[in-house]
């Protein structure tokens, strides 16, 4: 059976840029988020903040915490007859249980931890989606009080620390892809 990885952090961490790097060695990805700007523009909505969290917390009341693993359920199976499939945007806990469910030992989570400083300042500069401090910050208790998003990052099977480049992020990344194929 092919693999599905995930990717875990917090906002500005890093998780899209890993996901792009595992994408580029033959993954195929499944980008969680994009559910969410597609219900923002289905609901003739601003892509912001503001609305993006209203839209995630709707999603979430409709189809209970796991909502963005189960919608996306599909679209993962459909990859993994093919190919491992690099999933960017695991965010709960109940999202990281039903995947566990339905792939067992297929399933790999890698948590990219980056100071909440540094995470500021890449989410203030970042072209899409820009974040303020205080946005950010308000985010970030968001998910980790109403998500539990800190019971997938500590349970992540593997974890990059990324503080300094993209090549060292990229190093990293590519040491664990190495890992696991050669626990394959």
């Amino acid at each position: 059976m092919n693999r599905v990885v995930s990717i875990v952090g917090m906002a500005g961490s890093g998780k899209s840029e890993v996901a792009r790097i595992f994408e580029e060695r033959g993954f195929s990805k499944v980008r969680f988020g994009d559910i969410t700007d597609e219900e923002v523009r289905r609901r003739g909505l601003d892509l912001n903040e503001q609305n993006e969290r209203a839209v995630r917390e709707s999603l979430r009341n409709e189809h209970g915490m796991a909502a963005y693993a189960k919608l996306s359920l599909p679209k993962i199976e459909f990859h993994l007859q093919n190919s491992d499939v690099i999933l960017d945007g695991l965010y709960s806990w109940d999202e990281f249980l039903l995947l566990r469910k339905n792939f067992g030992t297929a399933f790999t989570v890698i948590a990219v931890w980056s100071s909440p400083a540094t995470r500021y300042e890449r989410l203030s500069k970042r072209t899409i989606r820009p974040l303020t401090s205080e946005e950010a910050a308000s985010r970030d208790k968001a998910e980790i009080e109403n998500l539990r998003k800190g019971g997938p990052i500590a349970m992540a099977d593997f974890t990059i620390c990324n503080e300094s480049t993209l090549q060292e992020l990229e190093t990293a990344a590519q040491s664990i892809l190495d890992r696991m194929r050669s626990t394959q």
